[in-house]
């Protein structure tokens, strides 16, 4: 079975959000994406500490997909650094494991 992985993210705003989710999910990059209710964030930011209220993406996905889903939040991402952390999932529910699997492999060319 392959490896997964739960990707963060975080957006500066919902539509930021809405919209890497999306494409994430139609591109076959991650099975699922979670959206998370606003946070308000803390973080030194060159030099300055600053403050925002952000919106935090949770994605699951694949080991092997995670350099063309890394590569899709950089483009999509309107942060000139995002935060792109994964996490590896160590055990799971099999059933589920294998709907992410499915959810994640490449479109078929006909």
């Amino acid at each position: 079975m392959a490896e997964f992985l739960i990707v963060l993210t975080i957006c500066p705003d919902v539509a930021a959000a809405d919209r890497i989710g999306r494409a994430l999910v139609e591109n076959r990059l991650a099975a699922c994406v979670n959206q998370l209710p606003p946070v308000h964030s803390t973080y030194r930011w060159r030099g300055a500490v600053e403050t925002a209220v952000e919106v935090p993406l949770l994605i699951k996905c694949t080991s092997e997909r995670y350099p063309a889903l890394e590569e899709a939040i950089r483009q999509l991402h309107p942060y000139a650094t995002p935060e792109i952390v994964a996490v590896p999932v160590v055990v799971g529910f099999a059933p589920y494991l294998r709907w992410v699997d499915d959810e994640t492999q490449p479109p078929r060319m006909a």
